[in-house]
């Protein structure tokens, strides 16, 4: 009895309930006080099959298990699957992720593995080279730290890069931000400090980085990502990581050519938030796949030669802090973006100073995360 019992919990199963959503919620219950075990890791993205966009599950970077149809075949197989209804789109999945999909993902995974180490791969099992990639998720909103590692924080800040980005952006004595940022005695370390990019600018993996014309310095700045993974406001410190759904890559992309004035301060929309500036993903790696986000190995190389290379343990404020301050300012939402930061190594900062052009390829890499590449095109070569 308690390895039925054990199964249907495994499944979502509603004992007798005849009403979908009565089944639906009961298994989420039972679901969400589970501690999972974790098979082969796998990663989430979003992928378009013979014309329709699908949501994928990533095996080993080279198969794709179309996870609609997955789940509509196995359903159909396995009589202690309750059905439950697939998500429209990667923000939905997150959402709903701690309500029943994730153990239906990883008992996917789990039929799936079987199916093809047995010599048997299923019709919805697809390979990656085979599909049109695109961002793994479309964030509400894209939440950037700026100067988030010391050692990039000291490079932008003194010497030729510090006419654009202002030596003034440390504080010597930094204080408290009255509701939004409480700092314990003996705290050195600068107040976080985010700007917003649009939502539409992102691009996926393989897509052109586009310079528009007269704007040549055109800098990088490979960023290891938080993926939100339910609402939060006001989020205590000790709960932020509660959360946080996974991680994945978005090269922070910058226009370094300035406003010709020096109206109000820095300017996100120009420098920050053209069309294509948001290089996102290949894909997004559920938290529960990375042991410690602070500990790992993050690079940028510009047409094959090393740019940035740091590890994530150099961040000045962790994820938990970003979430934590970010949620006393706006309501986070499920599949929003917080970008953690860059470290050293940008092109503006460089002597004499490095910018992307036309023909580059831009490589950012993150350990068990995996690699953006983004192509650099010409904006009047693009829009033809």
């Amino acid at each position: 009895m308690n390895q039925l019992v054990d199964e249907a919990f495994r499944f979502g199963i509603g004992f007798g309930m005849q009403s979908l959503v009565c089944r639906f919620v009961v298994a989420s219950i039972f679901l969400s006080t589970l501690v999972f075990a974790s098979e082969e890791p796998f990663k989430l993205g979003t992928f378009e099959h013979d014309g329709e966009e699908i949501i994928g599950i990533v095996l080993r970077d080279s198969l794709v298990i179309d996870l609609a149809r997955a789940n509509a075949s196995l359903e159909r197989r396995r009589p202690l699957w309750v059905e439950l209804p697939m998500p429209a789109d990667m923000s939905r999945l997150i959402g709903r992720y701690e309500y029943g999909m994730r153990e239906r993902v990883h008992a996917i995974v789990d039929e799936v593995l079987r199916a093809i180490d047995s010599g048997n791969r299923p019709g919805f099992v697809h390979d990656l080279d085979e599909l049109y990639t695109f961002p793994p998720v479309r964030p509400g909103v894209i939440f950037a730290a700026a100067l988030n590692y010391w050692e990039h924080a000291e490079e932008m800040t003194t010497g030729d890069a510090a006419d654009m980005s202002d030596a003034s952006a440390l504080d010597d004595a930094p204080v408290s931000m009255e509701h939004f940022w409480t700092r314990d005695a003996g705290d050195r370390r600068q107040n976080p400090y985010l700007f917003l990019k649009p939502s539409s600018i992102v691009i996926a993996n393989g897509e052109p980085i586009l310079m528009k014309p007269q704007r040549e310095q055109l800098d990088w700045e490979c960023e290891f990502a938080v993926v939100v993974g339910k609402p939060a406001s006001h989020v205590p410190l000790e709960q932020a990581s509660e959360h946080v759904f996974g991680y994945t890559i978005m090269n922070d992309v910058g226009d370094r050519e300035g406003r010709g004035d020096n109206r109000y301060g820095s300017d996100w929309l120009v420098w920050k938030s053209s069309d294509t500036f948001a290089p996102l993903g290949p894909f997004i790696v559920p938290k529960e796949f990375v042991a410690n986000p602070h500990n790992l190995d993050i690079k940028f190389e510009l047409s094959g030669q090393v740019m940035q290379d740091a590890n994530t343990e150099l961040m000045q404020h962790s994820i938990d802090e970003l979430v934590h301050f970010v949620s006393n300012n706006i309501t986070l939402q499920p599949g929003d973006v917080i970008s953690t930061g860059t470290p050293s190594g940008v092109g503006m900062a460089r002597t004499p100073p490095v910018y992307m052009k036309p023909g580059d390829i831009a490589e950012c890499s993150v350990e068990g995360i995996g690699t953006l590449r983004n192509p650099i095109r010409m904006w009047s070569d693009a829009m033809r």
